[in-house]
């Protein structure tokens, strides 16, 4: 392009109001609440700014009891982390030690 000429933007565009609507469907959770050794929890590993988290679930427990897991979950394993999405979140590459924790609390693992 040589200098001096401008870049058309009209040339195939169309600027009208009609905007299409993406509906983005979210995977919901179910609210159900299943004891313990109903759940069938399995493992996922992923990398989130450069650092490996742990991701256990699908729970289906009441907030109360989700936060009282994490809190033990924390505080036995010694990391980080957060319950998101019926997903526990722990921070590092602790995938055995959480699968001890789970079976001594009841919870059966894939």
């Amino acid at each position: 392009m040589a200098r001096g000429k401008k870049l058309d933007l009209n040339i195939g565009a169309s600027f009208d109001d009609d905007w299409a609507v993406v509906s983005q469907s979210k995977k919901t959770i179910s609210s159900e609440i299943k004891e313990p050794s109903k759940h069938f929890i399995h493992f996922k590993k992923e990398k989130r700014r450069g650092k490996v988290v742990t991701l256990a679930g699908v729970f289906y427990i009441s907030t109360d009891d989700s936060k009282a897991l994490l809190k033990k979950a924390k505080k036995s394993l010694g990391c980080g982390g957060s319950f998101k999405d019926g997903y526990l979140e722990l921070q590092g590459d602790i995938k055995e030690k959480l699968k001890t924790f789970l079976e001594k609390d009841g919870f059966r693992i894939k």
